[in-house]
């Protein structure tokens, strides 16, 4: 199944949307890629097993569960996620790509790519319907949290 859609950050006829500049985007989706527990609910911890150059090789524990992945990052520009398959999970990716059409827009494009079959069979379907909601669903919620992490990291006497 494949499936991808657009959240638009950056959105000039809305004052009510803080504009977010590509760096912050970017410096957002690196930590989405680092630490990813503060993203991810249900997900317990995550152990990063290596780093090489733009790769992060990482195990993610959810309860009993382990899942391993692979990070790509392509600096300033997208972020791609590969699941390893295992005998217990298909595998697939997702990548996140910055997309700035103009000055004043921005954009960020979530692909997906999984082994789930695509299917006409009216069960199937609905299963796919609600796999698709989720995930548009996880992403809005990773732009929200990129967006508080931005707000945070510019309050005085933040932290950050």
């Amino acid at each position: 199944m494949n499936f991808e859609h657009l959240i638009q950050i950056n959105d000039p006829l809305n004052p009510f949307v803080d504009s977010m500049t590509p760096a912050q985007l970017w410096e957002g989706l690196v930590l989405r890629a680092e630490q990813p527990q503060l993203f991810v609910i249900g997900l317990d911890s995550c152990t990063i097993l290596s780093r090489a150059g733009n790769v992060i090789e990482r195990e993610l524990h959810y309860g009993q569960a382990t899942v391993r992945d692979r990070v790509t990052l392509q600096d300033g520009q997208s972020v791609r996620y590969d699941i390893l398959p295992t005998a217990d999970h298909v595998g697939g990716s997702l990548t996140m790509t910055i997309e700035q059409p103009d000055e004043l827009q921005l954009f960020l494009r979530f692909e997906y790519a999984t082994t789930l079959p695509e299917s006409a069979d009216p069960d199937a379907h609905q299963t796919q319907e609600i796999v698709k909601s989720a995930y548009r669903e996880n992403d809005i919620d990773t732009v929200r949290l990129i967006r508080q992490y931005v707000q945070a990291k510019q309050e005085p006497g933040s932290l950050h």
